[in-house]
């Protein structure tokens, strides 16, 4: 479907040409010759950077070969023009009825357009939100959440095999500060609290309603139960409490993972000492001393012995180390045994999307995927960065500790699913996010989910009016419009906007990156919308011309051919393709 996939085939059926005619060698390898547009339009439709792979191994200069391959090219069916460009770049200008034909593409497609086989049923696991079950989830984990799930889609429509995966932090101190967190409020239910709440506590207000349930259940049962007793029951009831929560909230958001995997229940099992004991067979894990940290004076550091993992074998900048001066795992060794459960249900590649404050952990959990897996599965790690809430342009602040967070979930019920799934896509991962709560609501091009939903929309309506004129607006019967009657300019830019769609897909999948998919809608309604405006200053470009049934079934087939990329698109990140704007 990516019309550059078949550009490509031509270029490699010029080059075979040329090795019938022994002009080229037999045995050449063609797997890094591509084909995709130029970065100035003005060069035309595609280059091709084939005479630039080939010279070496054919023992050509370049420009020679450039020449070569465009006297071929010109012979072929799709190609109107072709010139050849320094250092040794071919390129393309396509006709005009190559580009009509993409209009077919999209109508037959359908909902498959833009698909691909580009995974080939490749297992990928990827993991995602995975926020600590310490309370609901605010503002910032809808990024990452939006990030991922919307990658998952996108993956499963190339071709892989997606497992969406939530991991629960529920092991170690957090949970047990959760925990006491629950128990205060539950004496402060009672009226038996202390003055002071406990060191760190978490004083999310969704707390005291879990108190207030333990209440109802046991009354006074646990005011004067040691700790040892009480810790594990409101360390389990808090847990599941806020799990019910965080669940609900991703429902909120469209969001519904596959597998949630528990921490402590890893532990239980003894992965993390299976862990180590595979990397100790692997001569990965030693007793050491590890140099001060960078920066820090020698005062400041005591050396003493450790646990290591030897990640420096695997590109790390220092090996690292797996238990903590008190004898409890780190982070490191949890999160390895982790990984490894991954590997071992059978991924072939990993995807973690993580916050910012933890992008200096990448270099060792990736040495420890290439450890645990013989080198076989791959881990990327795509770091989310922070989300800077505004209302009118103010900031609004936030603070866990301190109780003020801004909730996920308030911003759903405020705005709606589809603007947080959209926007939180409308910048890379790795770059800061201004999220306005105002601007968001305008229906105006300063609001891209509203300009891409309303360009659907719109669309929308054009195939309700052309229906009560008699037209039939079914895709596939549009596809046999006479789309040779498409010859405006903006017409034919359109469509090749349009076109664009599968390549955004492949692009977007390869390199893990779906804000691409977002960019895309943002064009696509953007070149439609000023299509649109055209008609209402020149009636000839309107969309439905009664007196011309022909060349408004044309117009018809291009702008659903258009609708159909964008329905793809927003289905894609998870946002409804809406069919009218109130």
């Amino acid at each position: 479907m990516n019309p550059f996939d078949q550009v490509r085939a031509d270029v490699l059926q010029a080059i075979e040409a040329c090795q019938r005619a022994g002009e080229l060698p037999e045995t050449l390898d063609l797997e890094r010759i591509t084909v995709e547009p130029p970065r100035d339009p003005a060069h035309g439709d595609a280059a091709t950077n084939a005479a630039l792979m080939l010279a070496k191994p054919a023992g050509r200069p370049p420009m020679e070969l450039a020449e070569l391959l465009a006297a071929r090219l010109r012979e072929c069916a799709d190609v109107e023009a072709v010139e050849v460009a320094r250092p040794g770049f071919v390129n393309l200008r396509l006709r005009d009825d190559f580009w009509r034909a993409q209009v077919r593409v999209a109508l037959r497609a359908g909902r498959d357009y833009g698909a691909a086989d580009l995974g080939r049923g490749r297992r990928v696991n990827v993991e995602y939100c995975s926020a600590n079950p310490t309370g609901p989830l605010h503002v910032g984990h809808g990024r990452g959440t939006a990030f991922g799930d919307s990658l998952a889609s996108l993956l499963q429509k190339m071709g892989f095999a997606v497992t969406r995966e939530y991991y629960i932090n529920d092991h170690g101190a957090q949970v047990d500060v959760l925990a006491r967190s629950v128990h205060h409020r539950y004496l402060e239910a009672l009226g038996r609290a202390p003055a002071a709440p406990p060191e760190g506590w978490y004083p999310a207000e969704e707390l005291i309603t879990v108190a207030e349930m333990i209440v109802q259940s046991d009354g006074d049962r646990w005011v004067h139960a040691a700790q040892a007793d009480w810790l594990p029951v409101f360390r389990s009831r808090g847990i599941t409490a806020m799990l019910d929560r965080i669940r609900d909230d991703l429902a909120a958001l469209g969001v519904h993972h596959d597998v949630f995997t528990s921490e402590a229940a890893l532990a239980a099992a003894g992965l993390i000492e299976e862990t180590l004991a595979q990397l100790e067979r692997q001569g990965l894990v030693y007793q050491g001393v590890l140099p001060p940290p960078k920066g820090k004076l020698s005062a400041d550091w005591q050396p003493r012995p450790q646990l290591l993992f030897r990640s420096t074998a695997f590109g790390d900048d220092v090996d690292r180390p797996l238990k903590r001066a008190g004898g409890e795992w780190t982070y490191l060794a949890t999160d390895l045994a982790y990984h490894l459960d991954k590997i071992r249900r059978g991924a072939e590649e990993l995807i973690d999307v993580w916050g910012a404050d933890h992008a200096g952990y990448i270099k060792r959990m990736q040495a420890g995927v290439r450890a645990l897996s013989g080198d076989r599965v791959s881990l990327d790690v795509k770091v989310c960065q922070l989300v800077n809430l505004m209302d009118r342009g103010q900031p609004l602040k936030m603070s866990k500790r301190a109780g003020r967070t801004i909730d996920l979930r308030d911003v759903i019920d405020e705005v709606g699913k589809d603007v947080v799934r959209f926007i939180m896509l409308t910048r890379k991962n790795d770059a800061p996010l201004e999220f306005d709560l105002t601007k968001v609501k305008e229906q105006s091009r300063d609001n891209p989910v509203w300009y891409v939903q309303y360009a659907h929309a719109r669309i929308c309506s054009v195939q309700r009016n052309a229906l009560a004129e008699g037209f039939d607006v079914a895709p596939l019967a549009l596809a046999d419009a006479p789309l040779e009657l498409l010859i405006e300019p903006e017409e034919l830019a359109l469509i090749k906007q349009m076109a664009a769609y599968p390549r955004t897909l492949e692009a977007a999948a390869v390199h893990h990156e779906p804000h691409r998919i977002a960019f895309f809608l943002g064009d696509l309604a953007a070149s439609f919308h000023a299509l649109w405006n055209r008609g209402n200053e020149q009636p000839g470009l309107r969309f439905l011309r009664p007196d011309q049934p022909g060349l408004t079934g044309a117009r018809l087939a291009l702008i659903t051919a258009v609708q159909t990329a964008l329905a793809s698109g927003l289905e894609l990140i998870g946002v409804t393709p809406v069919e009218e704007l109130v």
